[in-house]
């Protein structure tokens, strides 16, 4: 059963810029832990690792603003969008849509009526279609499920406005195909279509291009930023290509084993990364030079990324980090303001008479 709604007002962090006018979502300590049973002695005694998935996270995103959320494969962005979807219950932690409470949905009806205001585009578009399903019904399936339509002349008209939108066209060449019929870019235009059939507020974009060739991504991206401005969608762009969420994005978070390292305008983040983290991903970026082979770069970062049933002491990236220092082994570091809408949690970002003291032991003397 679900757990019941409460009206005890809301802690907000100190990094959120709220405007109930201006906001549409926000994710408060949003926590996803997964129990782990490796033996039957586990089972049986309930003493079992789990897994930190997401593990504390807060973000807030305003109408009209395309938030990216960044980082390496297994960092919990996904867990995070399908949190957001319901598609799974939190841990622990708050959603909020347009100011009301929906972590947990009482009724179907609650739930309904959320996804229908929040819309998600996954990131494989083949997988997510029907393959039995013509375009036409594809796109009718969500409008059948929220009742959308007196009729399915109704139904129709706002299939093919949607095409319309995503440049599917001639939208009759094309309602009548099957998913396998289309090219992986026309799959995604199709993908998206389905998602704006219902007029949402937010769309979670899951690696919306990352299964699309290399040439049509630039496409997909500026088709899907025109009908963002045009409809003042919100978008929740989850990627690990940094250089598309510059070009996407208005603001960038930036996760990292579960958790938010830094977070703020887009320019900023790339441009005057805080977060030794950050500065790795930027780093990682291949840029061409003329008549030069790409060769390797020395990155700023050492080592694998731990398990997340694992999670070090402290900051959690101090193993990886060639600039940690005896703080960062014990105590973790919270965000803290480093310019104008920008957060970073590093110890190195804060006043060294501000850090926490180690206190060592005296060595013995033999």
């Amino acid at each position: 059963m679900s757990a019941p709604k409460t009206d005890t007002p809301v802690a907000r962090p100190a990094h959120f810029d709220f405007d109930p006018a201006h906001t549409v979502l926000e994710v408060i300590d949003l926590t996803k832990q997964f129990a782990l049973r490796r033996h039957l002695t586990e089972a049986v005694h309930g003493d079992h690792p789990v897994v930190k998935a997401v593990d504390g996270v807060s973000f807030q995103l305003k109408r009209g603003e395309i938030l990216g959320l960044v980082g390496e494969s297994g960092c919990g962005k996904t867990t995070t969008g399908k949190l957001i979807m319901k598609l799974m219950e939190p841990s622990s932690g708050t959603i909020l849509f347009n100011g009301e409470e929906v972590t947990r949905s009482e009724t179907k009806a609650e739930e309904h009526a959320y996804r229908r205001k929040v819309q998600m585009i996954f990131q494989d578009p083949y997988a997510s279609m029907n393959p039995r399903f013509k375009i036409k019904d594809v796109l009718e399936e969500p409008l059948l499920i929220h009742k959308v339509g007196k009729n399915r002349a109704e139904r129709m008209q706002r299939v093919k406005a949607a095409m319309e939108q995503v440049k599917v066209a001639p939208v009759e060449e094309f309602v009548d195909r099957y998913p396998h019929m289309l090219s992986g870019g026309q799959r995604q235009r199709v993908a998206t279509a389905r998602t704006l059939v219902l007029e949402p507020q937010v769309i979670v974009a899951d690696e919306p291009v990352s299964m699309i060739d290399l040439s049509t991504r630039a496409e997909i991206l500026h088709m899907m930023k025109g009908i963002q401005k045009a409809m003042e969608l919100s978008f929740l762009y989850i990627t690990h290509d940094i250089s598309t969420a510059r070009y996407f994005t208005d603001r960038i978070c930036v996760m990292y084993l579960g958790k938010m390292v830094e977070i703020g305008p887009s320019d900023a983040v790339i441009d005057e990364a805080r977060h030794p983290y950050s500065q790795a991903l930027i780093a990682a970026v291949c840029e061409p030079v003329a008549g030069l082979a790409n060769t390797p770069k020395e990155l700023p970062i050492t080592g694998e990324i731990p398990s997340a049933a694992k999670v070090p002491q402290g900051c959690r990236f101090h193993p990886r980090c060639l600039k940690a220092m005896d703080c960062c082994k014990i105590f973790e570091p919270e965000l803290t303001k480093v310019g104008q809408g920008h957060y970073a949690a590093c110890w190195l970002t804060v006043p060294e008479a501000d850090r926490p003291k180690v206190v060592r032991e005296p060595e013995v003397q033999a």
